[in-house]
């Protein structure tokens, strides 16, 4: 795989893979999805305790969401090449911003369960258009060579917000605000990373429609689907996706009140961990994104994040367990390195695409239905099993994905023409353009 620096990309930002022209993007993202990451470390206990009833109730709440999560990560690949990925981002911002006021006012503001659901999962909506129709523009603009590198950039503003940051400022802002004020703080966040990405940025390709006029909302969304069977690896690259973040998701279910009451850091040095453990993901996101330019996209995945992840998803969980209260260091330590191999994933967004730079809307829209089937994935066997099998089973299980991801990553390969473009150092756009 070639590693040299395309023609004309002679800003620092640029040979550090960030592309320049979309730096208040990644700013944007950044805040939006601290805003969005505020609740990640506390929400299901709190809905739990505030009309849910129980933490497993709580779950299904989570659940609804995920499947809005996972249906408008679909769309965000189908829409941003019809309308342009800056309106689609708009449209999730809108979306966000208007549910979140309905959930905390007239779902947790009554503690009515139903309406839980409902805005709640309304609001699973918001985040994905607008955080992956960026991810869609990214694809489209920077450079082939360094597409690893500028994905990297991306999950780094992502996960740098959910749940990083966003558990961070929740540390803080709990023992002023409360919960409930802490949620509504999140409002302000939102607005700001709205405000950087839909009006900071100035490259065109992301306002305009990016396949042929002559093609329709409906025809694009056929090709997100049809490209199951045209390019069926590109479906394997959804599989791996989902099991990628399945376990961050579907932990997050029943560690808060494992972590903070059955082991007893309480709830503040667990809001610090979660902390810690996606600080630590967002520096190795950069480290593997640049890493896997050089040493190959899938034996990145394969190496770091299938393995890496099945031993530190299964030590995440018993090692605190096992050790107790007094032992804070040996859970933080555990969680660095659940982060930095959760990051092996980070280059299935500059592989997936590749595979079919003709129809690469129709592969970000199943990779982008992989990020979000995690979120509905994840919350789901947590509530299913866990009354089953316990926090451990559960665990084993997400160990046991990852084992599955590994065999599935080494299916997938770069075709000729996809090669070919890493070698001039065409973007996707060109490379399409080429075929």
């Amino acid at each position: 795989m070639s590693t040299a620096t395309p023609a004309g990309s002679t800003s620092l930002l640029d040979r550090w893979g960030l592309p320049k022209a979309l730096v208040y993007g990644y700013i944007g993202v950044l805040l939006f999805m601290i805003g969005d990451g505020v609740e990640s470390g506390f929400i299901a206990p709190y809905m739990a305790d505030h009309g849910a009833g129980t933490d497993v109730r709580a779950g299904y709440v989570i659940t609804v969401y995920g499947i809005a999560v996972m249906i408008a990560s679909w769309f965000s690949g189908a829409l941003s090449d019809v309308w342009g990925p800056r309106r689609v981002m708009f449209l999730g911002f809108a979306i966000w911003a208007v549910f979140n006021v309905l959930y905390l006012v007239f779902a947790l503001g009554t503690e009515n369960y139903v309406l839980m659901m409902v805005f709640y999962g309304l609001r699973g909506f918001g985040y994905p258009l607008f955080a992956f129709g960026f991810l869609v523009w990214i694809t489209a603009t920077a450079p082939t060579p360094r597409l690893g590198a500028a994905v990297g950039w991306f999950y780094f503003a992502f996960t740098g917000g959910l749940p990083t940051l966003g558990s961070l400022w929740s540390s803080f802002t709990i023992p002023f605000l409360g919960q409930y004020g802490t949620l509504w703080s999140a409002m302000v966040l939102i607005l700001a990373g709205g405000a950087f990405a839909l009006l900071g940025v100035k490259e065109r390709t992301g306002y305009q429609r990016l396949i042929p006029a002559d093609v329709t909302l409906g025809e694009s969304l056929r090709n997100s689907v049809s490209i199951m069977w045209t390019h069926p690896r590109v479906l394997v690259g959804c599989l791996v996706r989902i099991i990628n973040t399945t376990p961050q998701f579907g932990m997050l279910v029943f560690l808060p009140r494992i972590f903070s009451d059955d082991i007893g850091f309480g709830e503040s040095k667990w809001l610090q961990l979660l902390a810690i453990i996606y600080g630590t993901n967002i520096v190795f996101n950069l480290i593997f994104g640049a890493l896997s330019d050089r040493i190959g996209w899938r034996t990145t995945i394969a190496t770091f994040g299938g393995l890496g992840c099945a031993v530190s998803v299964t030590l995440l969980y018993f090692i605190p367990t096992a050790l107790g209260p007094d032992y804070y260091w040996a859970a933080v330590l555990v969680g660095m390195f659940f982060g930095a191999t959760l990051a092996g994933f980070v280059p299935i967004s500059a592989l997936i695409p590749s595979m079919a730079p003709t129809n690469k809307g129709g592969a970000m829209a199943l990779l982008n239905l992989g990020a979000g089937g995690a979120t509905f994935v994840g919350p789901a066997i947590a509530s299913l099993f866990f009354p089953l099998v316990g926090a451990g089973g559960v665990t084993l299980i997400f160990a046991a994905l990852y084992v599955v991801a590994i065999g599935l990553t080494m299916l997938l390969k770069l075709p000729q023409d996809a090669e070919a473009a890493i070698a001039r150092g065409d973007t996707l756009q060109q490379a399409a353009a080429k075929s």
